[in-house]
């Protein structure tokens, strides 16, 4: 298994020491590492400032909203950032959900997964840089339908570094796991615990049956982003998680429509993600926060005292689908080789 380390996305401000932990994980051979996006601060920006002082380092997405940029304009960026970084780039998409799809972004929802493979595909159209790019899809039209008339099909001016930009679709349902193991080249899940494996496992391989699937069990990469959070005491380190938990299970998405709270349905958590919902979207966050039991928390997450978080990570996460293990947190001084090796060995 390979490691990864998550910068996210941020509220007040950019996180501090990202760039002293960025320099301490190249040297220590850390894989990858990767910046997210929901409605603030972008993915692709950072991912260009802090890696530009990368040089080994792959660089992803996890994710880039795919209602915030045309397919066009995403391909531009991925190739462009493929290029600065000599050949480094992720690039991850997303769907979201209704809430931020038509309230931030104001664009449609419906068809999520017909949706994603049109953007997949006019995306490859761009980087392969054959011809014109042209499509003709129920949710994408290259040169747009109905316009001026005066529509050009175009050529990107730059040539693509690689004309094949690995592509990894974020994705939490089974059909949209599936689809990500048809027609991407990764998948980065969001919650994903180790006991839902078999799950996921049954997803995926859907996907790699169907006719023309892009890949195989064996060369398609799972990246997981697993939040960690050293402390001896097991309940102080899960605290610093439960709001996260609670914002997602509770407060991402209207009731019938939290694909985070499915996820944690899933796992046996139903009648508490009906509580945190509840607790969220009647302006409580802080009760919603603390009826996260800690036992949810360490379902995905990597909390407590070092020799215990190793020991989860041999005994329970390694085993898994994941190809790659993303932490959501820098490991502490004296216990980071032993954590990374853990992950790597």
């Amino acid at each position: 298994m390979r490691v990864g380390i998550a910068a996210g996305y941020w509220g007040a401000g950019p996180p501090r020491n990202v760039e002293r932990i960025l320099t301490e994980a190249e040297a220590l051979g850390v894989d990858s590492f990767w910046t997210a996006e929901t409605y603030g601060s972008d993915a692709l920006t950072p991912l260009a400032w802090w890696g530009a002082q990368t040089s080994t380092i792959k660089l992803g997405t996890s994710v880039c909203q795919m209602s915030a940029r045309t397919p066009t304009a995403l391909a531009m960026a991925a190739l462009t950032l493929d290029h600065l970084s000599g050949g480094r780039m992720i690039i991850g998409i997303g769907a979201s959900g209704p809430q931020v799809v038509e309230g931030w972004y104001g664009q449609p929802y419906p068809r999520p997964l017909e949706r994603t493979r049109e953007y997949i595909e006019i995306m490859r159209k761009v980087w392969a840089r054959e011809d014109p790019v042209t499509y003709s899809g129920r949710q994408y039209q290259l040169p747009l339908q109905g316009g001026s008339g005066l529509g050009k099909p175009l050529k990107s001016i730059v040539h693509p570094l690689r004309n094949d930009v690995p592509v990894y679709m974020g994705a939490e349902g089974p059909k949209n796991v599936a689809l990500a193991a048809e027609i991407a080249d990764g998948w980065t899940p969001l919650w994903f615990s180790p006991k839902s494996d078999e799950f996921y496992r049954k997803a995926l391989a859907e996907g790699f049956a169907r006719e023309g699937a892009r890949r195989t069990e064996d060369d398609f990469e799972v990246a997981n982003t697993c939040w960690l959070v050293e402390n001896d005491d097991v309940e102080k380190a899960a605290s610093r998680l439960k709001p996260t938990v609670a914002l997602y299970a509770g407060g991402m998405g209207a009731k019938g429509a939290n694909f985070h709270n499915d996820v944690f349905a899933r796992m046996g958590w139903g009648d508490v993600c009906a509580e945190i919902q509840e607790l969220y979207l009647s302006g409580r966050p802080e009760l919603a926060a603390q009826a996260v039991p800690t036992e949810m928390v360490e379902d995905v997450a990597l909390v407590g005292p070092a020799d215990k978080i190793i020991e989860e990570i041999e005994t329970k996460w390694k085993p898994t689908c994941l190809t790659t293990l993303i932490l959501g947190g820098w490991p502490k001084p004296e216990n980071r080789e032993r954590i990374l090796e853990a992950v790597q060995s």
